[in-house]
């Protein structure tokens, strides 16, 4: 979340009209996704009884939580896709209609800055969604880091694949998908598992 600062910033010091409305987006983006991907955080942490990132992998030794959250780890993936502005949530740096977003006054070094932090937030997201849904270091015959990166770049495979295969949303598609289905279907999912665990005591 702090990521969004040097968007707002770098679109309000380019004294563009395009530049500002991109990183007024991507305030907004962030706002919209930040809330759902929390939420299904939230049935991870129930499962696994802890926060740290060690308990909760160490929970998935026999079973991940792709597979008894599944609700929770579409919606944090898809929010993890909105937070690093790839497409089809690539709105604040919209080609076609922000000319490239809050980005179109930068070159060279500064804008190789935005684009490695882009990808940078690609690789945390993927290791996260990794390391909370899909049992983390655990594997059998490779080890452990070896099944880590690999679990990694299979989610990184899909942040690229929805790249090229995925049209654009429009914003008003965007806003309304993030509060309208992801946030009350990230409430029902912690609603559900808390019941669940309730009933198995």
């Amino acid at each position: 979340s702090m990521g969004v600062y040097s968007i707002v910033l770098g679109g309000w010091a380019s004294n563009s009209k395009y530049s500002l409305i991109g990183g007024m987006r991507g305030a907004a983006q962030m706002i919209s996704y930040e809330l759902p991907m929390a939420v299904s955080l939230a049935g991870v942490v129930l499962l696994a009884g802890s926060f740290r990132l060690t308990d909760i992998v160490n929970a998935q030794s026999k079973l991940w939580y792709c597979l008894l959250q599944p609700v929770g780890f579409v919606i944090f993936t898809i929010a993890g896709i909105a937070e690093a502005r790839r497409s089809p949530f690539d709105l604040p740096e919209a080609d076609s209609e922000l000319v490239g977003g809050y980005h179109t006054e930068y070159s060279s070094m500064k804008f190789a800055l935005f684009f490695m932090g882009e990808y940078l937030d690609v690789i945390l997201i993927s290791a996260m969604v990794t390391t909370l849904y899909l049992g983390g270091w655990h594997g059998p015959v490779l080890p452990p880091v070896v099944w880590f990166i690999v679990k990694m770049f299979a989610v990184i495979f899909l942040f690229i694949w929805s790249r090229a295969v995925l049209p654009r949303y429009r914003f008003d598609q965007l806003m309304g998908f993030g509060w309208k289905l992801l946030l009350p279907l990230s409430l029902v999912n912690v609603v559900v598992t808390g019941a669940a665990m309730l009933a198995m005591r």
